[in-house]
């Protein structure tokens, strides 16, 4: 069953001055402010599209990898994944870099890396950002 998930933002002025705040609606779990600053500058208490696109990478791999070492008879105890979304004004994201710490028991170096290669290249967050190259560093902990 196809699922729909919608979140809103309400942006009000110019690029530079403006400000808005994005809600996500389907979960209801907060409305955020967002600014140009917050996106091209630091944070500073703002999100920002790469913040919220860095979170759905993020958790989605780590969906995609355990689901995938669980089918393959190896669940995992622990998946930890951070995704950092590179944005560069002018030209946009160029790049995001997932990182995974995971504790699987019985799973080789090996065959945690192929894992991880094939978690990167089927989950949905990664096959709809293919645009922008993304990278993967993957270690299993004892």
């Amino acid at each position: 069953m196809a699922t729909t998930r919608t979140a809103t933002t309400n942006w009000k002025g110019p690029l530079m001055g403006g400000s808005g705040t994005v809600s996500l609606d389907s979960s209801g779990v907060g409305t955020y402010d967002v600014s140009w600053p917050s996106r091209a500058e630091a944070a500073n208490g703002k999100t920002s599209p790469e913040e919220l696109i860095a979170a759905a990478h993020s958790s989605c791999y780590s969906m995609a990898l355990s689901h995938a070492l669980a089918g393959a008879g190896t669940p995992p105890e622990s998946v930890e994944t951070k995704a950092n979304v590179t944005f560069q004004p002018g030209e946009g994201i160029t790049g995001i870099a997932l990182s995974v710490r995971a504790r699987v028991p019985g799973l080789s170096a090996e065959d945690f890396q192929v894992a991880a290669e094939n978690a990167k290249a089927n989950c949905p967050v990664s096959k709809a950002l293919a645009g922008a190259p993304i990278t993967l560093e993957a270690e299993l902990l004892s």
